[in-house]
């Protein structure tokens, strides 16, 4: 019988729901719209699944005090009980329907009673906080979306199926921020998000959740800077002697000769004058003993003694 039920069903399209003469509730009962709400457009409920933006669109339409329960709603519209009530569950969660329990007392009872608020702008439970406890909330200032909101707002008009409500798209911004620190761009989120998409696409959060998770790039390690060029060893010579020597040391391009600086060059203690060089070098000579007078020991091995004397070992078996 269950099955019979499910499929006499009707199976409604998500376009302009019919308009017939909606209940009104009992007085103080009913719809309560929501103040400050921005004009209505075509992109009110957009961020909807087309079920629930074709109710939204509908109760949008109701004036205030029309009764809008489950039951109500189910009988004039082309969905059951159980779909209807999802359907202003999720509503609820989006911000654009809140319900709340009050107790109204009489001289004999106490009645639990049930309101319902409908806002065509969605807002948030701090808004529908401070607004039931009988104070306006003053509209914030509109902040500046960071990067990866935009991003991840803009996805339902490149793909319908992954149109994101706001909250998911608060949700999902820490990770496409992620994305854009490790290098990547909007074409490369856009084209992991988008390409290949199942048909169809259950839940679209769940879904770019999972994606941005799995396709995560990894993190650009930084190539090392090139080693620096070598430096050009610059090579000067005189210009006159054509003498090879240190930029520095060739004033007006000139060696020191060719300048006629004669100065002997000062060096540490102990260094030979250049003058002298040469004299010092033939004394060394002189001092030499020539090879063929030196006196030869065993095998050659010349040996030296203390005192400063030469003496040649003899040979083995000779006195």
């Amino acid at each position: 019988m269950a099955a019979a039920q499910l499929s006499a069903a009707p199976v409604a399209p998500h376009g302009p729901l019919p308009r017939t003469a909606h209940p009104m509730s009992n007085p103080g009962y009913g719809k309560r719209s929501a103040p400050n709400q921005k004009p209505p457009s075509a992109r009110d409920f957009a961020h909807l699944e087309p079920r629930e933006a074709a109710i939204a669109t509908y109760i949008d339409q109701l004036p205030d005090g029309s009764d809008i329960s489950v039951k109500t709603l189910a009988k004039l519209l082309p969905y059951g009980q159980c779909a209807m009530g999802t359907a202003l569950r999720r509503l609820q969660a989006a911000g654009h329907l809140h319900r709340d329990e009050i107790v109204v007392a009489n001289e004999t009872s106490l009645l639990w009673v049930t309101r319902t608020h409908f806002s065509r702008t969605a807002r948030d439970a701090d808004w529908w906080n401070t607004f039931l406890r009988g104070d306006v909330p003053a509209e914030p200032r509109r902040s500046t979306r960071s990067r990866a909101f935009i991003l991840l707002a803009a996805l339902g008009e490149v793909n319908r199926s992954l149109a994101l409500p706001e909250a998911a798209c608060a949700m999902l911004e820490p990770q496409v921020t992620e994305w854009f620190e490790r290098g990547a761009d909007e074409a490369d989120l856009l084209h992991a998000l988008t390409s290949g998409l199942p048909s169809p696409v259950h839940h679209a959060p769940s879904f770019v959740r999972r994606r941005l998770i799995d396709k995560l790039p990894p993190v650009r390690i930084a190539a090392p800077p090139p080693p620096p060029a070598p430096s050009a060893r610059r090579a000067a010579e005189c210009r006159e002697c054509k003498a090879p020597g240190p930029e520095g040391a060739l004033l007006g391009g000139l060696c020191r000769p060719c300048r006629g600086d004669l100065a002997p060059l000062e060096g540490p203690p102990g260094t030979v004058p250049h003058d002298d060089v040469r004299s010092r070098m033939s004394q060394v000579r002189a001092a030499l003993i020539p090879r063929q007078d030196r006196p030869r020991g065993r095998a050659g091995v010349t040996v030296r003694r203390r005192g400063g004397q030469n003496r040649a070992t003899p040979p083995a078996g000779t006195s």
